[in-house]
């Protein structure tokens, strides 16, 4: 069974992306586009107090090429 997605913020997981050194390219409206030196890329909404929805999330986290698993430890941070 594979594990439920922790919800986050779309400013959130630019950080995130951020950190794994994807760059803003593009901010448009409330849609932030970034994009890695490797070639991978992703368009991150953000709203105010809003959390991605489960569908939205897992389309990026394909895009970056990232597991669930992946995913929830980069979110978690090292411990």
């Amino acid at each position: 069974m594979s594990p439920c997605l922790t919800p986050i913020a779309g400013k959130e997981l630019v950080r995130l992306l951020q950190e794994e050194g994807f760059q803003v390219v593009r901010v448009r409206g409330s849609h932030v586009r970034l994009k890695h030196p490797d070639g991978r890329a992703t368009t991150v909404p953000v709203h105010a107090g809003e959390l991605l929805r489960p569908g939205t999330l897992l389309g990026i986290l394909r895009d970056v090429g990232w597991s669930k698993e992946e995913y929830e430890r980069k979110r978690l941070g090292p411990r």
